[in-house]
C-alpha cells in the first residue's frame, strides 16, 4: 500500500523541437531584435498591472515566443493592458509594449502559417 503524502510527481517540462514553430518566434525577433537582449530579470512581470489582476506574465510570454510555443498565446496577450510600466522598469530598455502590439497585430499571420 502506497502512502499519500499530499503531492505527486509532475511530468517534466520538455521542449518539443519537432512540433514547436520556431519560425514564428524568429519572425517576431526579426521585427523586434532588442527582445534578444532580455536578461530575464522579471522586473516587467513584477510591475505589471495586468499581472496583479490576472495570470498575465510577460516573462513567460517572452519565453514561449523564444521556444516557438504559440498555442494559446493570443488569449494570453489580450490580458495586457498596454499601460507601459514594464517598459519603464526594463533595465535593457526593451520596448515590451511594442512587442505586445506587434504580436497582436501579426497574430493572424502567425496563426495562419
Amino acid at each position: 500500500m502506497a502512502l499519500d503524502f499530499g503531492y505527486g510527481i509532475s511530468k517534466p517540462r520538455s521542449i518539443d523541437l519537432d512540433r514547436n514553430e520556431f519560425y514564428k518566434g524568429n519572425a517576431v525577433l526579426g521585427k523586434m531584435p532588442e527582445l534578444q537582449t532580455c536578461i530575464g530579470c522579471g522586473s516587467c512581470t513584477a510591475t505589471c498591472t495586468a499581472g496583479a489582476l490576472t495570470d498575465f506574465n510577460f516573462r513567460r510570454l517572452h519565453t514561449r515566443i523564444r521556444r516557438g510555443e504559440f498555442k494559446g498565446i493570443y488569449d494570453e496577450i489580450n490580458k495586457c493592458m498596454l499601460c507601459g510600466k514594464c517598459r519603464l522598469t526594463c533595465p535593457r530598455g526593451i520596448n515590451t509594449r511594442g512587442v505586445v502590439q506587434l504580436i497582436k497585430r501579426n497574430m493572424g499571420e502567425l496563426q495562419s502559417e
